[in-house]
């Protein structure tokens, strides 16, 4: 079915207004606060700490004040380009508006597509879309991650359970959500070979 939007009209999935919020809510993704605020330091996110740009390794590598900082404005990023998306032309929009978002924060055009893992991001987005479903995965991250005292075991957890909660709380969101989950969980990659390693540092939060 088409989506109808409040500004947009009907716009189906190939219509002028549908891409163009894909492409803002990508660009909108691509805002990188920990790349800015080390940058501000003089440090060089990428080469420091994990290497990423998100809120883990800017908790590690500047503080729990640059940490904060980047939380918050990674995931009002992820708010505000679904929030866009289904204002302009509907739900359906908004979904895709979901992964547009993670895919600019994941891989920035503005920084050489080298980006953050997505996790705050997405949580963001949900939350613009459906803020039940949102609080259920980060429910699941925090009961995770307060056992596990690593931020990466949450995120992988609730990547494979996240198909089962878009069944029961945004079921038209399946088939999105277990691609979100898939790069969540392909980027979390090294912190897998880590973990069956014994090698993966826990967060810094916990000392």
């Amino acid at each position: 079915m088409p989506s109808i939007g409040i500004i947009g009209g009907t716009d189906g999935p190939f219509g002028a207004a549908f891409l163009g919020m894909m492409i803002i809510a990508y660009l909108l993704g691509n805002i990188s606060p920990s790349t800015l605020l080390a940058k501000a330091k003089g440090i060089d996110i990428k080469s420091e700490g994990s290497g990423n740009a998100g809120t883990t390794n800017a908790l590690r590598v500047m503080g729990k004040k640059a940490g904060a900082i980047t939380l918050v404005v990674d995931v009002l990023k992820g708010v505000v380009a679904v929030l866009l998306g289904n204002l302009v032309c509907g739900h359906l929009c908004a979904m895709f508006c979901v992964l547009a978002a993670m895919l600019g924060h994941i891989w920035p055009v503005f920084y050489r597509f080298k980006g953050g893992k997505g996790v705050a991001t997405a949580f963001g987005a949900l939350l613009g879309l459906n803020p039940l479903l949102a609080l259920a995965a980060l429910a699941i991250v925090i009961i995770v991650v307060l056992i596990s005292k690593r931020m990466s075991v949450g995120s992988i957890v609730v990547a494979l359970l996240f198909p089962v909660l878009c069944k029961f709380l945004e079921p038209d969101f399946v088939l999105l959500g277990s691609m979100l989950a898939i790069l969540i969980i392909v980027k979390h990659r090294s912190n897998i070979a880590r973990l069956f390693k014994g090698e993966e540092p826990k967060m810094s939060i916990f000392k």
